[in-house]
């Protein structure tokens, strides 16, 4: 199958997204969303769907024509011919495409694999410049891995030639994920380190660099970059979990094939969190012992350290001193610098203090924080929230006013401290009817703990947004929330488009819901 596919899994993806983009631009542009695009209509006689059951259907050879070319189910010869286009009806069409888009996605990732695996991993001249720690770090596990994505397209080849029409793929994602797929957290968990290496081995080691430039330069990298096939298993375990929640949209609901897709889309959704999470606690560990290095304590020290424990968010911001009603134009003597540590479970509030140190004089833990936006005050006091700590370290209240250097910044500080704040739009687990959508068409990398790294044509709802230009959502896929500027997206304008966005998602997660209600049952009991 990867003779079958021209493309590597790079420009696969990135097409697939892309198509993905415009086909959701095409429905938003529609009056009616019913309406289905050019490119999805079929011609079709409504007849039951066990007529193709009872055909002899021929076998697929497409696995074995190194000549096809063929991106679309309903384009390949055998279906075409085999007539299986005009009974089927056009839901059952759109099912089988998406099964069909999980196999040849496969097909594209291995061939990937391979290349990363034959071109830069086994090349001679840099397995003499690489020590063989360095090449671990470096490399990882990536031969498990690609012995895996073998396993599991041998699995879908034989399934798509077993029938025309193909029956599933969601039980073989289901017992593949359950059986293998643990080698991917031990992939990504790397991740951290395997960054650091390659930047020093860049820096260090001008031979590795100038081997890995001219390997890049090959033809058959199609001019994609070294660390794009490093990233590749990361990327590959998140696209499969949404080409599976594809399938279950496409499903018919209470379907054997709808609690198989439900399975897969859940153990998968395990693997991708213990991924995330391994990638995490690599970076936050190192993170908490710098932190702890810089900070002195004025007040009784607070242990910073704790493998629970990671920042949220810190920067600085400026503190005004006396009362409230204070007005004068020297404003600037108004306000001092402070700096602000938060995490997951406490605020320390500091000032910084010469050699890159930072004098701690209050503490709270986070559940004791409190914001209140400060409304019509003027030039001097915008962008002024006031801070209560219910609870600080001498065991009483205090407030502090605090002014940021912008709305984008007040709002992030603001929901940071005290995330169960409503915001401007609520969130869709509260079963809104509607709510404003956005859909990523430009990537984005996060630059700070409660930013969101976007991956094109991500969905997400708008649950608060600034004049300046920073929107805080929340991903309909997975439900992370962070804040993003708002030039990375396109909102989605047509109700019935955010309608289906957000019924869809509900049905993904149906499984989840169901699982913490009867969570919820037991812990009240």
């Amino acid at each position: 199958l990867c003779s079958f596919l021209g493309l590597l899994y790079q420009e696969y993806r990135d097409k697939s997204t892309r198509e993905e983009i415009e086909t959701r631009r095409l429905q938003d542009s529609q009056t009616d969303p019913e309406e289905t695009s050019p490119s999805e209509e079929t011609p079709f006689e409504a007849e039951p769907t066990s007529t193709v059951e009872n055909k002899a259907p021929p076998q697929i050879n497409l696995l074995r024509n190194s000549n096809s070319r063929f991106n679309l189910w309903q384009d390949l010869p055998e279906v075409q011919s085999s007539g299986v286009l005009s009974i089927l009806q056009p839901d059952e069409i759109k099912l089988q495409e998406a099964m069909f888009e999980l196999v040849t996605s496969e097909a594209s990732y291995y061939k990937s694999l391979n290349l990363l695996v034959s071109h830069f991993m086994e090349n001679e001249r840099l397995k003499k410049i690489l020590h063989q720690s360095e090449a671990h770090i470096l490399f990882s596990n990536v031969l498990d891995v690609m012995a895996v994505s073998e396993r599991f397209l041998l699995d879908l080849e034989q399934r798509v030639e077993e029938n025309i029409v193909i029956s599933d793929v969601c039980d073989i994602v289901h017992q593949h994920t359950v059986n293998h797929f643990s080698v991917y957290i031990t992939y990504v968990s790397n991740q951290t380190y395997q960054e650091r290496a390659y930047k020093q081995l860049l820096q260090d080691k001008p031979a590795f660099r100038e081997v890995i430039s001219q390997l890049e330069l090959d033809p058959k990298c199609k001019g994609l970059s070294f660390s794009s096939f490093l990233i590749l298993p990361f990327q590959r375990i998140t696209r499969l979990k949404l080409l599976v929640q594809n399938i279950l949209k496409k499903v018919e609901e209470k379907s054997d094939r709808e609690s198989t897709a439900l399975d897969a889309h859940k153990e998968l959704e395990t693997v991708v969190k213990a991924c995330n999470e391994g990638v995490r606690k690599m970076s936050r560990t190192e993170q908490m012992i710098s932190i702890q290095k810089k900070l002195e304590f004025k007040i009784k020290s607070v242990p910073i350290i704790s493998h629970s424990r990671w920042l949220l968010k810190q920067g600085e911001l400026q503190q005004m001193n006396g009362p409230k009603t204070s007005r004068t134009l020297r404003t600037k003597k108004l306000f001092r610098e402070i700096y602000l540590f938060l995490f997951n479970d406490l605020l320390v509030i500091c000032r910084q203090i010469p050699g890159d140190k930072y004098q701690v004089f209050d503490s709270a833990p986070r559940g004791l924080l409190r914001v209140e936006e400060l409304e019509d005050q003027g030039q001097s006091l915008a962008n002024v929230f006031i801070l209560r700590l219910l609870e600080n370290a001498d065991d009483r209240e205090a407030s502090y006013m605090l002014k940021a250097s912008s709305q984008s910044e007040m709002k992030r500080w603001m929901i940071s401290l005290a995330p169960n704040r409503r915001t401007k739009f609520v969130s869709f687990t509260s079963r809104l009817v509607d709510c404003p959508q956005i859909q990523c068409v430009h990537p984005y990398v996060a630059q700070q703990p409660d930013e969101l790294s976007l991956e094109l044509a991500d969905v997400l709802n708008i649950l608060d947004k600034t004049d300046d230009g920073w929107i805080f959502g929340e991903r309909l896929h997975d439900q992370e929330r962070g804040w993003f500027p708002s030039s990375m997206g396109e909102e989605i304008l047509n109700p019935k488009i955010r309608a289906q966005n957000l019924k869809e998602c509900f049905r993904v997660h149906k499984s989840d819901d169901s699982q913490r209600r009867k969570l919820g049952s037991r812990n009240r009991q």
